[in-house]
């Protein structure tokens, strides 16, 4: 029941997760959190190993959460599952992409699209930022370690934008994330 369980929930997750990894950790949140497979605190914590390790975030996600629950064949289920539709949708796409993309219907829907997107992922940043600063230890609401770490990032990357004149490099900011986090943990 479990391999069931697995496969359809990650099934779902590859099929209506549109707009990347980022746009899915609400329904990847929706689906581990249902079925019991996770708590929420394990989840956030997998959502920040998914991020750092090599691969797409949903794949590391269902390898991990199927790994958990049902060892290897889990693993291997839940990942041929996350990725499935993506691999079909882009067969199709390939074989009828010359002729859609100049679709103006197609161009709009598209268009469209990229505000929900861009509002799903900062809708899942700032969760997650409420939900780290707000786990307090010793019964207080505010966790002030875990507000200083993320204020001292937000401002290395704003302020490393202004004094640089340029994009601050993702990986130096995952390297001072972790850096703070050894320091302050």
């Amino acid at each position: 029941m479990i391999y069931l369980e697995l496969f359809w929930g990650f099934l779902k997750v590859g099929m209506f997760a549109f707009g990347g990894a980022y746009a899915a950790i609400p329904l990847i949140r929706d689906i581990v959190l249902s079925y019991g497979w996770l708590n929420d605190d394990k989840l956030s914590y997998m959502i920040a190993v998914s991020e750092s390790t090599p691969g797409p975030i949903m794949v590391n996600l269902a390898t991990y959460v199927g790994s958990s629950q049902a060892g290897l064949p889990g693993a291997v289920l839940a990942t041929i599952a996350v990725v499935l539709p993506s691999f079909i949708v882009i067969l199709l796409v390939t074989a009828v992409m010359k002729n859609a993309i100049k679709n103006k219907y197609v161009r709009a829907a598209l268009s469209g699209m990229k505000p929900c997107i861009i509002g799903i992922i900062m809708a899942t940043g700032v969760y997650m930022i409420l939900q780290n600063c707000a786990r307090g230890s010793g019964g207080s609401i505010i966790n002030l370690k875990n507000c200083l770490v993320t204020l001292v990032l937000f401002l290395t990357l704003f302020g490393g934008r202004r004094l640089l004149k340029n994009k601050f490099s993702p990986i130096m900011l995952i390297v001072l994330s972790a850096c703070i986090g050894v320091m302050a943990f």
